[in-house]
């Protein structure tokens, strides 16, 4: 199955996609996937450690720097999206980070090794739709989906600018700040993701902010996705080696939650 597939199979089911964010190299990686996946996510985003993750909050700062101080780079985490891929065959994976990591051995080394890896999407948070240039043909040369940001303050004259380019789904972050701190309310994130919708065909996801059971469940009745990662990082910054049955449990209670609300 290839990318565009996986992406329309997540979000083709009948209840709201669940996408699960965790650090890679915090923790034991490759279990926490798996238990991510058992729990029953439908897309998953592996963060690539980064010394300065300027659009996240305390949780996932502290997740990049234990993950660095374990010495991960950006070959191990190549490593572990084509472990995964060997694993899950089906499910969508995501790598999210920052540009540095990404560009600075060139555009297309790295949409080669991510393709290779298995990779089907890439969420670049500090390579604005303006300057799309610097990676995103290259990734899309290579069938990987480049998944932009739009935000509360993204306006009717720049939301074409986001959409244009835009593949796999459109994440929306409902808050203007970092994450795993405030969540917006759910009228806001109402009127926004429609007023999106009417501009796009592409799924919408909301995140940031989103930790409970009952926060996913009220985005799940009115988006096409539920982004969750602060929850998971700190299970993993508590748990540790015991952390895989913590994530299992709670995507699973988040997954019930928003097939309940969606029924």
């Amino acid at each position: 199955m290839n990318a565009p597939n996986r992406f329309n199979q997540a979000f083709a089911k009948p209840h709201t996609a669940f996408v699960a964010f965790i650090t890679a190299g915090d923790g034991d990686t490759p279990a926490n996937l798996d238990a991510l996946v058992a729990g029953g996510a439908d897309v998953i985003e592996l963060g690539m450690p980064f010394t300065d993750p300027m659009a996240d909050g305390p949780a996932i700062q502290s997740a990049n720097l234990r993950s660095l101080g374990r010495g991960t780079t950006t070959a191990h985490v190549l490593q572990t999206a084509t472990d995964f891929r060997a694993r899950h065959a089906d499910v969508p994976l995501v790598l999210m980070g920052y540009a540095n990591p990404m560009v600075r051995r060139g555009s297309d080394w790295f949409a080669t090794a991510a393709a290779q890896a298995g990779v089907d999407g890439v969420i670049c948070v500090d390579i604005p739709p303006e300057e799309d240039e610097s990676l995103g043909p290259a990734l899309r040369a290579r069938g990987i989906a480049p998944i932009r940001l739009a935000t509360p303050t993204t306006d009717e004259a720049r939301l074409p600018a986001v959409i244009a380019g835009s593949e796999g789904f459109l994440y929306y972050v409902s808050v203007a700040g970092i994450t795993g701190k405030q969540q917006a309310a759910i009228d806001s994130i109402e009127a926004n993701v429609a007023r999106i919708k009417q501009s796009t065909d592409l799924p919408v996801a909301v995140g940031f902010g989103v930790r409970t059971p009952e926060q996913a469940a009220e985005i799940a009745r009115v988006a096409d996705g539920v982004v969750v990662g602060s929850a998971f990082v700190d299970l993993v910054g508590e748990y540790g080696t015991d952390a895989p049955a913590k994530l299992k449990e709670l995507t699973a209670s988040m997954v019930t939650a928003m097939k309940e609300a969606r029924a």
